[in-house]
């Protein structure tokens, strides 16, 4: 059993977590921080790992159209509408106003973002009025994630690798400290266990995407914040949505922007071309075709926008015990370039990189492909997907990004005194859906923010011993893992991420929510008994379930369909419920009352 003090505790290793840890040193260098991490800094996690077709850091840059001091007030107001008025219009305007900071601060690190003349080259993401992605590439995560870390090693804070912080602990409504487990040692709690004493907390340990068998996240992304912030008392919000879209199943790359507007062909595994059994008899292919080329612009499925036809026909044909492919050989059936839409054509002119002409643009996806992005073609090739030999790239509709998470307010403050929350695990700041590269510089505002706001608070706060009890209790609660129990560590969660792979992933019935909440059920029932895997397996086991109880509640409350969360009336339709406005423009709050998972349904902070 080891035991370390600090003012400030973070927990987490993407970028979220870094920039808090940098700032709050920043702000008070006189105060001791730890980053504790449960995989290896700078390796593991979202950020460290992230790439997808062109990846963006969302920013209104002095050069961002419309221009004018007040353009980042679009950018508020993109991020409020496009989540469907149901986050806090407050936060929002945090979001877009530090945006320019954030940049400019990454820009400094030394982050390699795509320039022209000087000025960081911004395009349009799914939901943005006007261009304001920035990128270095397919890599602009791991490149922030490296600029960082590089910063924070310059620094005299204190890393904890492989530390899977457990319990928060509280005392009279405020956090003391954590409960942590080193990840190595499997079936010994005692040598296992770390014991933070902390002034203050600030959780930045991502997203649940573990919760679900097609995910591309990264392993150890169990939800472990939603539980620990549950726990200690504080509230949850917007659990429901989640962005949901479609991946390599080998790479786990996200197929957005480029890669469906390269126009492959969707196929199956008996070779058959399916998107027109979704949509109505006699659909002319040149409807399906500008479709599929403007799922490219809003490659999460939401309700919003007409392409979620897409991911709901990809889901249908996998859960009819079908593969599907992308298809970059052959031109999709009735394809002619002219038929694309004029917007959809210029829209392709102006990605070009590596221009080729008419002739060989008309031929194949591949050619098309390589005139707009050569550079995801290598990025595959070097992964084992090689599309000029004909590979096709295996897809399906994959958890990309939880929306939701632990409800914050100014600075990422949470309920509970002393506890922060920032980036994937904060809730409140987005709503049903967001702006394509927001999620990067959300990390990255609040990060910041956070960081300074429990600097100042921890300046003036003397340490409090974590109590004995507590320990003691856990440690107790660990050891009857391994005494046995009902199912292995690993068989439940098998089960979980199927379940919510079926009850909860792109369409979501009445019955099928209560069926999985029926099943979920069962399997908190049983004591599981620790396997291979070891002890922090199992606890990661414990806050999956807790998550997917979260989702599956929040989703069955929510009886319409609004960004995401598409609520169909029976799992046979390919049209999902209306969105129901104004009444429906709430969220929903989860939180622990007297042992129990409540939800309320409120208003959000309105513009």
């Amino acid at each position: 059993m080891d035991y370390y003090s600090c003012d400030v505790l973070v927990i987490g290793g993407g970028g979220a977590a870094l920039r808090a840890a940098i700032a709050v040193w920043e702000t008070n260098p006189d105060l001791k921080v730890i980053l504790a991490t449960k995989g290896v800094l700078g390796k593991s996690g979202v950020t460290a790992t992230a790439c997808s077709d062109r990846m963006a850091f969302h920013a209104t840059l002095p050069h961002t159209p419309p221009g004018g001091a007040e353009a980042w007030r679009y950018h508020a107001e993109d991020i409020y509408r496009l989540g469907g008025l149901v986050s806090d219009w407050d936060l929002a305007v945090t979001l877009a106003r530090e945006a320019e900071a954030a940049f400019n601060y990454l820009d400094a690190l030394g982050v390699p973002f795509v320039k022209d003349g000087g000025r960081a080259r911004q395009f349009v993401t799914d939901g943005s009025e006007y261009p304001r992605a920035c990128y270095t590439g397919p890599m602009t995560a791991i490149h922030i994630e490296e600029a960082l870390l590089k910063r924070l090693r310059q620094l005299p804070v204190q890393v904890l690798n492989f530390t899977m912080a457990a319990r928060l602990i509280t005392s009279q409504g405020r956090v003391i400290g954590a409960l942590a487990l080193d990840t190595r040692r499997r079936d010994d709690p005692v040598a296992a266990l770390k014991v933070i004493a902390a002034k203050t907390v600030i959780l930045a340990t991502g997203g649940a995407g573990q919760v679900y068998r097609t995910n591309v996240f990264p392993a150890g992304m169990t939800g472990d914040g939603y539980a620990l912030a549950y726990h200690a008392g504080a509230e949850l919000v917007n659990m429901e949505f989640i962005q949901i879209g479609l991946a390599s199943l080998k790479t786990k790359l996200n197929c957005s922007g480029s890669m469906l507007r390269a126009l492959p062909r969707l196929v199956n595994d008996r070779g058959e071309e399916f998107l027109g059994h979704y949509f109505q008899p006699g659909t002319p292919p040149r409807v399906i075709l500008n479709l599929l080329f403007r799922k490219g612009a809003s490659w999460p499925v939401t309700y919003e926008h007409p392409t979620h036809i897409i991911d709901v026909a990809v889901y249908r044909e996998i859960a009819a015990g079908r593969r599907v492919y992308l298809d970059y050989q052959q031109n999709p059936a009735g394809f002619c370039w002219e038929e694309l839409a004029a917007d959809n054509r210029q829209h392709y002119l102006s990605e070009v990189v590596n221009g080729s002409g008419a002739g060989e643009r008309g031929t194949s996806p591949l050619n098309r492909l390589r005139e707009i992005n050569p550079d995801t073609i290598k990025w595959l090739k070097e992964r084992g997907l090689d599309l000029a030999a004909g590979h096709l790239v295996e897809v399906a509709p994959c958890i990309q990004h939880f929306q939701g998470g632990v409800k914050i307010r100014q600075a990422g403050a949470t309920g509970v005194r002393g506890l922060y929350a920032i980036g994937e695990v904060a809730g409140g700041q987005h709503g049903a859906n967001r702006p394509g590269g927001n999620a990067l510089l959300d990390g990255q505002v609040f990060g910041r923010l956070a960081g300074e706001a429990a600097a100042r608070e921890a300046a003036g706060l003397p340490t409090v011993d974590v109590p004995a009890a507590a320990i003691e209790n856990f440690i107790a609660r660990l050891q009857g893992w391994l005494a046995g129990g009902d199912i292995a560590a690993g068989e439940l969660r098998q089960h979980l991420q199927l379940l919510m792979n079926r009850a909860a992933s792109v369409v979501r019935t009445e019955a099928g929510l209560k069926g999985g909440l029926e099943q979920l059920a069962r399997l908190q029932s049983l004591s599981q008994a620790v396997d291979a895997h070891g002890l922090a397996y199992a606890l990661e086991n414990d806050n999956m379930m807790l998550v997917a109880e979260m989702i599956l509640r929040a989703a069955l409350a929510r009886d319409e369909s609004r960004g995401p969360h598409l609520r169909f009336a029976n799992e046979e339709d390919c049209t999902p419920v209306a969105r129901r406005d104004p009444e429906w423009q709430r969220y929903l709050v989860i939180r622990r009352t007297e042992g129990r998972m409540t939800l309320t349904a409120r208003h959000p902070v309105q513009q």
